[in-house]
């Protein structure tokens, strides 16, 4: 068994909120550089119902100045446990 850290959704989708603002975009402008049709994936990842997959997220990164690090927030108290 291994434990390992839980992505903590919300608080990540109030930093990806935080990081956008602070950046001076808008959602509109986030949703025009993902090429996205809608704005509704990018709603997403603010209100914590999604995450960015993996290339979104180094996007969003190079975007905002920032490293993937610093856009996911870890929960602490959760650990999961898997079975390899």
């Amino acid at each position: 068994m291994f434990t390992i850290p839980a992505i903590d959704l919300a608080a990540t989708g109030r930093n990806i909120t935080r990081l956008r603002e602070n950046a001076g975009l808008t959602v509109r402008e986030l949703q025009d550089i993902f090429g996205f049709a809608t704005p509704q994936a990018i709603y997403k990842w603010q209100h914590g119902r999604a995450i960015p997959t993996v290339d979104n997220l180094v996007v969003l990164a190079a975007v905002l100045g920032v490293s993937m690090d610093e856009i996911i927030i870890i929960d602490a108290n959760v650990k999961t446990q898997i079975s390899a």
